[in-house]
């Protein structure tokens, strides 16, 4: 395990712990996103009875709205200066929204759960 905290060449010194850690939470909520994102249309469609014009809807607007989160919580970051805050939000929101997938009975709550993962997204992208 030395060797992923060993000295980079250019720099001679250590990664920081901090770097790993939130590369592990990174990961983790990517492979999570990942295995959500992959069942979710066939849950709208087989589950909840949505169109597939529906899921398309649904999934135009949450690229829109992990966007323009993107663009706002840039310039929030930059005004603020506090970018570990608003990684902790936005991961908090991610996993948040990870819990409602499986509870949610409507395509109206499986909207609600992707708008708040994708705001999730959208915050922590632009800190990372």
């Amino acid at each position: 395990m030395t060797f992923l905290f060993s000295r980079t060449a250019a720099t001679s010194t250590p990664i920081p712990k901090t770097v790993w850690l939130l590369g592990l939470v990174s990961l983790l909520m990517d492979i999570s996103s990942e295995m959500v994102q992959t069942l979710l249309p066939f849950y709208l469609v087989s589950g909840l009875g949505a169109s597939a014009i529906t899921v398309g809807f649904i999934e135009g607007i949450s690229v829109a709205i992990a966007t323009v989160t993107k663009l706002f919580s840039g310039v929030i970051a930059d005004w603020t200066r506090n970018r570990k805050m608003l990684a902790v939000i936005g991961y908090g929101l991610g996993a948040v929204s990870k819990l409602v997938f499986p509870l949610a009975a409507s395509v109206d709550a499986v909207i609600a759960a992707k708008a708040v993962d994708r705001v999730g997204k959208g915050i922590r992208r632009a800190m990372r």
